[in-house]
């Protein structure tokens, strides 16, 4: 027997989003990104004696939609804590987050059918970024080390699933309808390649059929979902293996090395006592009134996974274009809003994933910022659907469209691109090219059914040519055929 069928893997998800606010959790200093280092930070965020912390209203408004979309308990009043360590990325030595008295308790998502239980989210003060110069990027062998605080103080959910999963795949599919879930209620950019969202797994092995808990490894930076599956699945074995040479799993932290495809122990996991939690003095309890509950739960949208059921049902997609399509909020609301300018749902999805989706991903765009409006899209898929414009010349103005400001119409008048549909003109046309290639002509006429169609895709790329691309393609198949009869 395998490994694979003695083990089932036990899986908890600890997801970490920074969140799109203006200033940081406790003061106001700006959360931005990118900035030079040292450049964001304040007596709050850099702990000096004397300062003290106010809270970002906002971020408990962000907080209270994500109870919304998540399906949450909220309690009356939640409390900060303090927790304690002593790496240099938290200058005042601990980080205030919240412990047992969290804003948000047992809620829920659904992935592909299965309920995944979310223990808990917590607003908490992310910490600072620490860089190891030399050595590869490991503390062990750095010649020295820096520190950027411009990141110690921005606002953060963590969101701590239960250990309802079981492989690989389905922690990526968690962790990416959580993602769309968070980009949808516009809490946060969710850009894992920034930091904005991180991903830390909790995995353990039990035999299979066994309520016996495994020990518990903690795996750390995964910063894609690509890196996810492979971290775990990478764990899967390496735990397995051990348990099969009767060898026992320590309870650590390990480290993700992407480019190894491999995790490296980093030092023994802590727990909760080994970060003397007690509450923040400098804070008072965090207690919603009905008002911010009210305005939290008229601010959720209709979330992915209803968005994606409306438009398989609605514009005639698959599921699976729904899906890519849904995976950018950005991306579906300006396919929504091209249909909402008259064009059909299913022909606009189709540009959208093709090639309006590649010109995003090729110049790192959001659809929001591209220079053809939705309803500049809608013109083209009519511009198609009446006739004026063959598949290929679409391509063509788009992508043209899609890196300057000009509309798909306009651009058709001043480069005479509209495609040629009349028959007199295309039969003439038809004609020409056979008279041209009488020997092809006599060739299709001889041969057997692989010549012919081999000198028939021959004839018809000449009969293209000779209309520069601008004729019907629809008609010039049908005047071919009934010349070649």
């Amino acid at each position: 027997m395998t490994s694979s069928n003695v083990y089932e893997a036990v899986i908890g998800l600890e997801v970490h989003v920074e969140l799109a606010t203006t200033t940081k959790l406790f003061c106001g200093c700006a959360n931005e990104f990118g900035a030079e280092p040292n450049t964001h930070v304040c007596p709050v965020c850099l702990g000096l004696p004397g300062s003290l912390p106010v809270l970002n209203r906002r971020v408990v408004d962000f907080a209270l939609r994500l109870g919304e979309a998540l399906h949450f308990d909220v309690p009356p009043s939640s409390i900060f804590h303090r927790k304690n360590y002593f790496y240099p990325d938290m200058p005042k030595d601990y980080q205030v987050s919240q412990y047992d008295a969290p804003i948000c308790v047992d809620g829920w998502l659904e992935v592909d059918g299965d309920r995944i239980g979310i223990e808990r989210a917590h607003m908490e003060e992310d910490t600072g970024k620490t860089t190891h110069v030399g050595g590869g990027g490991r503390i062990h062998d750095a010649a020295h080390s820096l520190v950027d605080y411009n990141r110690a103080g921005v606002p953060l959910m963590e969101i701590v699933s239960r250990p309802h999963i079981r492989s690989a795949e389905q922690a990526r599919d968690y962790v990416g309808e959580l993602r769309a879930v968070l980009e949808a209620i516009g809490v946060s950019d969710v850009k894992m390649e920034e930091g904005s969202m991180r991903v830390d797994a909790n995995l353990s092995l039990r035999e299979v059929g066994s309520e016996i808990l495994g020990t518990k490894v903690e795996v750390k930076n995964m910063n894609s979902l690509r890196s996810l599956g492979r971290a775990i699945d990478h764990e899967i074995a390496r735990q397995a293996r051990m348990l099969d040479a009767g060898e026992r799993v320590l309870q650590e932290t390990r480290h993700w090395d992407e480019a190894a495809g491999v995790t490296h122990g980093m030092r023994s996991k802590e727990g909760s006592s080994d970060y003397r939690y007690f509450p923040e003095p400098d804070l008072v309890p965090v207690a919603p009134t009905q008002q911010m509950r009210d305005a939290a739960r008229a601010a959720v949208p209709e979330l992915p996974a209803a968005k994606r059921a409306r438009l398989v049902e609605e514009w005639g997609i698959s599921e699976s274009d729904a899906r890519v399509l849904v995976e950018s909020a950005a991306l579906a609301r300006y396919a929504e809003a091209a249909v909402l300018a008259g064009a059909l749902g299913k022909d606009v999805a189709n540009w959208c994933l093709g090639e309006v989706l590649a010109h995003c991903n090729e110049h790192g765009l959001s659809a929001e910022v591209l220079p053809l409006a939705p309803d500049g899209l809608a013109e083209l898929v009519g511009l198609v659907a009446d006739g004026t414009l063959s598949r290929n010349l679409a391509k063509e103005v788009l992508r043209e469209c899609l890196t300057r400001p000009v509309r798909p119409r306009q651009l058709v008048e001043e480069r005479g691109l509209a495609q040629v549909s009349d028959e007199g003109e295309l039969a003439a046309l038809v004609d020409e090219v056979l008279g041209a290639n009488a020997a092809a002509v006599q060739e299709w006429r001889d041969g057997d059914d692989k010549a012919r169609k081999r000198k028939r895709g021959f004839l018809m790329g000449e009969v293209m040519k000779a209309s520069k691309g601008k004729g019907n393609p629809q008609v010039l198949n049908r005047l071919l055929d009934d010349r070649l009869r």
